[in-house]
């Protein structure tokens, strides 16, 4: 021990410190510390991973409709403007004048498409509202039981359905038995919707099977729409001594416009491009556009005039609808 140590050991202990125990040191790695793992940063930070979450869940969705929409879209377009036939080939060769030579040749069935699919939409409208009020306002505890009733057509098929009229409308059923009884035919034949003595193959079997089969589609949204109104409005409107049919036309209707709208919308669609009642339930003189597309990719062949026809019909159905949007004035569907 050197004479400094020994010196302040001396000093330590006159003052009552005792002597001190030096702590070995533990040897150190000749190696070092391990080093601490690298942390990768993450691709997306949290803010932008929470604004991607809804693209995310969208995307089955949007690769659904690439798939099974947009490309069937794209391919249908090209085919439209193709010309050959089915043993030399069809070629894109831009010929637009399909179009028009397509509307120039089929615009009757264009027009009665859309004559018979407006006119079942208003039988569907006026069916369909009280039947949609009831439900709402008055069925209680039948509630349950009447939409089932409403929705059960739906578990048997669009085609078995359309059959089930063609037997009703026979001309030995009773509906054309009763019909004859009291001389309603006479009127219906001068009105020109139905010919003689029969309704089947004639426009008002067309019209009956088309608002038949989409009567559910405008109960729905109706439905909806007026279950959607407080009761209390009626009330109020009933204190301030409106008739029931003042309080219709001011409250209940107005509220309900919503639901009108997209009850139209969801059958005016779909029967302007149905084929099935007029090949079932009509003649060669009720054809629809929906037949001449199906007669023209199916039978005849000419694959660049039927899809020059569908784009025809989803452009005026595109038009009318958007037209009928922006005219409704409804909040939730403009």
């Amino acid at each position: 021990m050197t004479r400094e140590a020994r010196a302040l050991e001396r000093a330590g202990t006159e003052r009552g410190e005792g002597t001190a125990t030096a702590t070995p040191e533990a040897p150190q790695d000749a190696a070092g510390p391990e080093p601490e793992p690298v942390q990768k940063p993450p691709l997306f930070r949290p803010a932008v991973r929470k604004r991607l979450v809804p693209y995310w869940l969208l995307l089955p969705g949007i690769l659904w409709l690439l798939i099974f929409f947009a490309a069937p879209l794209i391919y249908q377009a090209s085919t439209s403007v193709q010309t050959g036939s089915l043993e030399e080939g069809f070629k894109v060769t831009w010929h637009f004048q399909t179009y028009w030579d397509a509307l120039s040749a089929y615009y009757p069935q264009f027009l009665r498409s859309v004559l018979y699919a407006a006119t079942a939409t208003v039988m569907c409208l006026v069916l369909g509202y009280p039947l949609a009020y009831l439900i709402a306002f008055r069925a209680g505890r039948w509630r349950n039981l009447v939409m089932i009733l409403v929705i059960a057509p739906f578990f048997t098929s669009f085609l078995i359905r359309t059959l089930a009229w063609k037997t009703i409308l026979s001309d030995s059923g009773p509906v054309v038995g009763a019909l004859n009884s009291l001389h309603l035919l006479d009127v219906t034949s001068y009105l020109g919707i139905t010919e003689g003595q029969r309704v089947l193959a004639t426009p008002l079997a067309v019209v009956c099977g088309l608002t038949y089969n989409f009567l559910p589609f405008m109960i729905l949204p109706l439905y909806t729409s007026l279950e959607r109104i407080d009761p209390k409005l009626h009330e109020a409107a009933g204190d301030l001594y409106a008739r029931p049919v003042t309080t219709f036309r001011k409250v209940t209707f107005p509220l309900s416009m919503p639901g009108v709208v997209a009850g139209t919308l969801l059958t005016f669609i779909p029967a302007t491009g149905d084929y099935i009642n007029a090949e079932l339930l009509g003649s060669a003189d009720q054809k629809m556009v929906g037949n001449v597309i199906q007669s023209q990719f199916l039978r005849v062949l000419d694959y660049p005039t039927a899809a020059a026809l569908s784009f025809i019909l989803m452009a005026a159905i595109l038009t009318m609808v958007t037209v009928y949007i922006r005219k409704s004035g409804t909040e939730d569907l403009v």
